[in-house]
């Protein structure tokens, strides 16, 4: 069945297209008796405005686009979350796509959600570059970055200092007696997991430490993968996040050790489960409702005084310490 047009709702109250319009956005006044005419015909036809077309004609969709990589990651629903939160209450309705970590199926959300009319972009990107989006930048696209910087694109985020997450973490582990350590990071071509490897290999060579690193991805089964082809033991396996550190955990005690009598296991981001796991994991608190709420509170910020702002929001991590770490004897 087609959707009635305010053409036939004119029609049918035998009045101009004009007055309906009047009636229906009380834009100017109308006799009651039109009135009563209009409201009539659009019961009886069933008639509904466009939100969109009514939208474009005031310049402004009310919609906001969010662009993640990985929606089953807890990690990121405390963000989507925050972020929604807040732009409830402004008015606006979000629009979530997942990208699968795919840079191509990235770039097609991005167009999708760009012929949707949004008024703004939150973006947690998969790699280091992303050329449509630049090119969208520089034509007015309003972004900002969450979690994820892409460098040589000038736009504003939000964002935890990771680099302070993984000193703290690190340091704890170092004076914890801890002298040899395998790194699990995430995605090599991500702005965290770079942050986090610079710090990891200053602070090995620093202290004069035994390390191996590997970039995979911030996944479960790259943990568990991972942590199953590990021959030897060492005496720290710092994770690029909570995630990876569940699946290193369950392949490292179904080969008979146990975590940490054998070996410590760290995570990043703290999320939901990371209490409750068995043992609880040792990890970076990361304020991911509040990184949704400031990127979304920047983004509308951005939106409502019509200009550009390449302003960076720096959120605090903290260190969580649990039972899947031990000291060891100095």
């Amino acid at each position: 069945m087609n959707r009635p047009s305010i053409k036939e709702v004119a029609k049918k109250a035998g009045v101009s297209i004009s007055t309906v319009s009047r009636v229906l956005n009380n834009s100017a006044p109308v006799s009651e008796e039109l009135r009563k005419k209009v409201e009539a015909a659009v019961k009886e036809l069933g008639y509904y405005p466009s939100n969109i077309a009514k939208s474009l004609r005031k310049g402004k969709t009310k919609t906001i686009g969010f662009i993640l990589p990985d929606i089953t990651n807890p990690f990121f629903a405390d963000i989507v979350r925050g972020a929604e939160d807040f732009l409830r209450k402004k008015g606006y309705t979000l629009i979530l796509c997942n990208s699968d970590q795919n840079g191509e199926q990235e770039i097609q959300l991005l167009e999708t959600l760009i012929s949707k009319h949004i008024d703004g972009l939150l973006f947690t990107g998969t790699g280091s570059f992303n050329l449509l989006l630049e090119e969208k930048i520089r034509k007015g696209l309003k972004v900002v970055f969450l979690d994820r910087i892409i460098q040589g694109i000038n736009s504003s985020y939000v964002i935890v200092d990771n680099k302070k997450g993984m000193e703290l973490l690190l340091d704890f582990l170092i004076k914890s007696g801890h002298k040899s350590f395998i790194f699990i990071n995430g995605n090599k071509e991500t702005f965290s997991a770079k942050i986090r490897y610079e710090v990891f290999v200053e602070k090995m060579e620093k202290a004069k430490l035994e390390y191996k690193h590997y970039f995979t991805n911030f996944s479960y089964e790259a943990g568990y993968n991972f942590a199953k082809k590990i021959r030897k033991l060492p005496h720290a396996i710092v994770c690029g996040n909570d995630l990876i550190a569940y699946g290193v955990i369950d392949a490292i005690e179904e080969k008979g050790y146990r975590v940490p009598d054998d070996v410590s296991v760290t995570g990043f981001d703290d999320i939901l489960f990371s209490k409750h796991f068995k043992p609880p994991l040792t990890t970076i608190r990361q304020p991911k409702y509040k990184m949704g709420m400031k990127a979304a509170e920047l983004l509308i910020k951005i939106i409502e005084e019509n200009k550009f702002l390449n302003r960076g929001i720096i959120l605090e991590p903290e260190l969580i310490i649990r039972k899947s770490t031990k000291e060891l004897k100095k």
